[in-house]
């Protein structure tokens, strides 16, 4: 099968990437400047941003099926502003979908998230939500995945983490207990394979998720723990985190009222579906065996 990556050069792509040619498949990974270090070797790249119609289309001709993974992070406030996040994740899509069409490729699998809604509360949830209606209105086979936060090798969870709430003690918004599912990218690549390769998967859209629910504090407690550091986290209510960190915002910093209304929300599955790719949540990687702090996972192991 011939599968062009769009986004296939960053932590998800890559990984993809490598395990669609392992799989026997010919890749062409595509970004805004493909590095071929970027990629594993006997992937080809293609150059092409998303926002760009013309720049994008001419490498969709004689492809089986076309990923699309490119997204901004949900964690921090883009360049641009909230705008930023309609551009690439709608509009974006839309030129991907577009493409697709106009070069007969059948089939297009899309990263969503977990809680996107055209009417979220937030325009990361919102321009995926849009962008979800879009593909399902495609015409073409899709099939949407909303995973939870992702982590691993190049991953900005962990490290956002740590930014976050710095140790000894820092002040975590509401007390950090916002909800969050991680799954391990090398659990989540092998599925976003099995779904461009499977045709049973297509028009269905699968939440999916790690083995364990984890507050962020748990989480800050976990990242610093695994570097041989404590930490606690103090209370800081919900109202003044917003006011705070939407001033950050308005002077330029990394998170405005945006990242600080998604801390609000939970970031878990209703029903984990890892089930329909032949996985159960006792065969997934856990935060904590990833950090080193556990060899294996049992549910008598707390997470903190």
């Amino acid at each position: 099968m011939n599968v062009l990556v769009v986004g296939g050069t960053g932590f998800i792509g890559s990984k993809l990437c490598g395990e669609l040619a392992e799989r026997g498949h010919d890749v062409t990974a595509m970004s805004s400047s493909p590095d071929d270090s970027e990629v594993p070797a006997g992937v080809d790249t293609a150059a092409g941003d998303i926002t760009d119609y013309d720049s994008i289309e001419s490498a969709f001709e004689g492809r089986a099926a076309v990923v699309n993974l490119v997204a901004l992070s949900p964690l921090f406030r883009p360049d641009g502003g909230n705008r930023k996040h309609f551009e690439i994740h709608l509009q974006g899509t839309e030129n991907v979908v577009q493409a697709a069409k106009d070069h007969g490729v059948p089939k297009v699998v899309q990263m969503s998230a977990l809680g996107a809604d055209p009417e979220g509360d937030t325009a990361y949830i919102q321009s995926k939500g849009q962008a979800e209606k879009v593909v399902e209105a495609s015409g073409l086979d899709y099939v949407i995945f909303r995973p939870s936060v992702v982590f691993g090798d190049g991953g900005e969870f962990v490290p956002f983490t740590k930014k976050l709430a710095p140790r000894p003690a820092s002040p975590l918004p509401g007390g950090g207990d916002t909800k969050f599912q991680p799954i391990w990218v090398g659990d989540l690549v092998p599925m976003l394979a099995d779904a461009v390769e499977d045709d049973a998967h297509d028009g269905h859209t699968y939440e999916v998720g790690g083995p364990q629910v984890l507050t962020m504090a748990q989480v800050a407690k976990m990242a610093h723990r695994a570097e041989g550091h404590s930490y606690t986290p103090l209370p800081l209510p919900m109202a003044m985190a917003d006011i705070g960190l939407g001033l950050l915002g308005a002077l330029g910093g990394p998170m405005g009222k945006d990242q600080a209304r998604s801390l609000r929300m939970d970031n878990t599955t209703d029903d984990n579906d890892v089930e329909a790719f032949g996985r159960s949540e006792a065969d997934l990687t856990t935060l904590g065996e990833y950090l080193g702090l556990e060899e294996r996972r049992t549910d008598s192991i707390p997470a903190e």
